[in-house]
């Protein structure tokens, strides 16, 4: 009996214990919306893009005279410099034709040189004290036979340098150091300006060109050397300098092309292969950056939902990078702003909600 009375007495003093206290809080009416509040931040990625190497300097080899492959004096493979003699075209007539124009120069060249010396004696003749010993017709008449043989004797040699020019082209030098990638032709094959006999290409250093989308054209960029790979080599990493911008975006594809020189000199890369390449992108300056899942999009626009005195207001904005935090955007937002974690069109300008921040 003695322990029911305690038991009583507890129960009674917790009861009266109780009633000091206030009743729990309850949650406000309506739904609980997550906000953020918009701070600046730095947008920097590294994005890795497609490129192509394509050699430094690349020519393809025409016969310019037309005539028969006489000798090819390079193949496949072979590193060639500079003026290195890499085929040989058989063409008799043009060599005929140089011959004549040679022998043609020789003429006019003893012709004017004989018309020089005749009216040179009937000059000083004239000049002489005995008068009338050379008729003043004479003189003018020697004199315009040594202009016109002057005029035919330099008419000859430009085209005996013509005749020499083409002949020259029966020889096909290399334009540069390189090696040849093709060889389309062999002796006694036809030969004409159609016809692509070799072709070289400087390979020692290449140009890696990537197509950088609109997007990022603007963005500071400290770069000096970019890291490349290839399928040829998985596992290894190949460094490229930066050298030129092309300036203008392809109104076809909305990129602007950066180029790259990659030195080559041990020749493990090839002309011609797909390659990526790592560039670091940054904004310059701050910029505003919001979880993807606060963009919300309709057929009309994009835009976050600002929470204003309360109550959700529509902000039309442009997206940027779209980085590991976030996407940078752009619009009429502050620093400060407080903004939906999760933006949709169903949440309607002037609404209103109990905003908890996240």
């Amino acid at each position: 009996m003695r322990s029911f009375y305690i038991i009583a007495s507890c129960a009674v003093l917790a009861a009266c214990g109780n009633q000091g206290k206030a009743p729990a809080e309850q949650a406000p009416a309506g739904d609980t919306v997550q906000v953020f509040i918009l701070k600046t931040d730095t947008a920097r990625k590294t994005v890795e893009l497609p490129a192509e190497l394509i050699p430094y300097e690349h020519a393809d080899l025409y016969g310019k005279v037309q005539g028969f492959v006489k000798a090819m004096h390079a193949d496949l493979g072979d590193q060639v410099k500079k003026g290195q003699t890499l085929a040989v075209i058989e063409a008799p007539e043009v060599n005929s034709r140089y011959a004549e124009s040679e022998a043609a120069l020789q003429s006019a060249r003893a012709k004017w040189l004989s018309s020089r010396d005749n009216f040179e004696r009937l000059n000083r003749a004239s000049q002489a004290k005995t008068p009338g010993i050379v008729a003043p017709v004479d003189l003018e008449r020697s004199r315009q036979q040594m202009l016109a043989d002057s005029a035919s004797f330099q008419a000859a040699s430009k085209q005996a340098q013509s005749y020499k020019a083409v002949s020259g082209y029966l020889h096909i030098t290399a334009p540069f150091n390189g090696i040849v990638t093709s060889r389309n032709a062999d002796p006694g094959a036809l030969a004409g300006p159609n016809t692509v006999l070799l072709t070289v290409q400087n390979n020692n250093t290449l140009r890696l060109r990537v197509a950088v989308p609109e997007i990022y054209v603007s963005t500071m960029t400290k770069l000096k050397e970019a890291g490349i790979r290839v399928d040829a080599y998985p596992t290894k990493q190949f460094k490229a300098a930066l050298t030129r911008k092309s300036g203008a975006i392809d109104p076809n594809t909305r990129t602007e092309t950066w180029e790259f020189m990659v030195d080559n000199s041990r020749h493990e890369l090839k002309a011609g292969s797909f390659a990526y390449v790592k560039i670091p992108m940054e904004r310059e300056g701050a910029s505003l950056v919001v979880p993807a899942t606060a963009i919300a999009t309709t057929q009309e626009k994009k835009f976050v939902i600002r929470v204003k005195e309360g109550k959700a207001q529509w902000v039309d904005v442009r997206q940027g990078m779209t980085l590991d935090k976030g996407i940078e955007v752009f619009g009429d937002l502050q620093p400060g702003d407080t903004l939906l974690v999760k933006g949709t069109d169903e949440r309607k300008p002037g609404s209103e909600a109990f905003w908890k921040v996240k």
